[in-house]
Parts: C-alpha cells; structure tokens; sequence
C-alpha cells in the first residue's frame, strides 16, 4: 500500500490535486482538517491567527493509527493525506511527498477569494516565497514531487510517476 503526503501552503491546490489523484488512483482520501475536528486532536484555538492548536506529535500518533487500520484493508491500494502539516509524518510511512507550489500573485487572489484576513494572507504569502513546507519536507528527508499548480497540472503524467 503506497502512501502519498500533498502538503503545501494554505491555497497552492492541496485539495484539488489531491482528491483528482485520489481518483485517478484509486486510493482512499484523507483530508487531515476534517479529521483534526471530528476527533478532537487540537488543544486550542488561536483567534488571532484563526486557527487550531495542534502537536504534530499527537496528529502523527493518530495518522499513523489511521495508515496501520487501512494497511488491514485489502480493497485500498493507498492513501492520500491531503494536509499542509501531512509532511510532518516520519519518513518510514511516506512513499511520496508531493509539495504543492502556486504564483505569488494567483496564491494572493485565492487567499482573498477564502476569505482570509490580511495577516494571514500576508504569513502565507511568506511561507510560500521561503518554501517553509518544501523546505522541511526535504529536512525530513522525503521523496518530494514539487507540483506548480498555478496554471493546472498534468494529472496522468503525476499519476505515472507515482506508479500508477
């Protein structure tokens, strides 16, 4: 069963490739946002930032869990962990790392168009000119996949390179 971490700044196309690669693929969905909600796995909420309060530390125990329940099911070939913190699991359980990258310009727009006020515009913006998320995907010694996703991407050459 292969594993496959999408990470990227908040708006470089994390979701849509994910979920189209899903498909192409075959392989299971995992959109680590929701998960974090529906079990509870922040400790609290930063208003200013607008966001949850995690430990990476207890978000990877519970993907890992997650990884070895699916790892029991024969009918998934693989999983997709959608999530700008999906490149904080260990390398032992990630295949590949794909680490979604978008135009400054077009990464702004989309970030209006989500509604983020403008710190958190501007904090993203920044994460994603000093590639923080490919940055520490490569310290953690993944096999990253950079994927430019300003002006759409090539689905069946991706899904190639993965194996599929």
């Amino acid at each position: 069963m292969k594993i496959i971490s999408v990470s990227g700044t908040p708006g470089t196309g994390k979701t849509f490739l994910s979920k189209r690669l899903a498909k192409k693929l075959n392989f299971y969905y995992m959109e680590l946002g929701k998960l974090i909600s529906k079990n509870k796995l922040y400790y609290g909420y930063d208003k200013k930032r607008k966001t949850k309060i995690i430990t990476i530390k207890n978000l990877n125990k519970f993907i890992i869990k997650e990884i070895k329940l699916f790892g029991m099911n024969k009918k998934v070939n693989g999983i997709i962990i959608d999530s700008h913190l999906s490149h904080y699991l260990p390398k032992k359980y990630v295949d590949f790392c794909i680490i979604t990258k978008c135009d400054i310009k077009e990464l702004n727009k989309r970030l209006k168009n989500k509604g983020f006020n403008k710190n958190k515009i501007q904090e993203n913006l920044q994460a994603e000119i000093f590639d923080i998320c490919l940055n520490e995907s490569r310290q953690r010694k993944h096999n990253v996949i950079v994927v430019y996703t300003t002006k759409g991407f090539n689905i069946n050459g991706l899904a190639k390179k993965l194996g599929g």
